[in-house]
């Protein structure tokens, strides 16, 4: 990802067609929406939301809840380990 530096301790996924490059298209936003209602949900924060041609970047400030991310993502089969 080239827009802006990325900070230590964020998740990236591929997530969305390249079209999808800008936090105000219509699918970011909904998934944008969706992180919100999580770090509601977990009383924290989503401190970190970037996407640049279809990958998404973000992060909470509370890190059960990045582990508890990794972990879904581990099973699901979108992390290589």
């Amino acid at each position: 990802m080239h827009k802006d530096k990325i900070p230590e301790g964020v998740i990236e996924v591929d997530l969305f067609e390249e079209e999808v490059n800008d936090p105000d298209h219509p699918e970011a936003q909904k998934f944008r929406l969706l992180l919100e209602q999580v770090a509601d949900d977990h009383d924290c924060e989503l401190t970190f939301f970037q996407i640049d041609k279809g990958t998404v970047c973000f992060a909470f400030d509370n890190d059960e809840l990045m582990t508890k991310v990794i972990q879904i993502m581990q099973e699901q089969g979108e992390l290589g380990f």
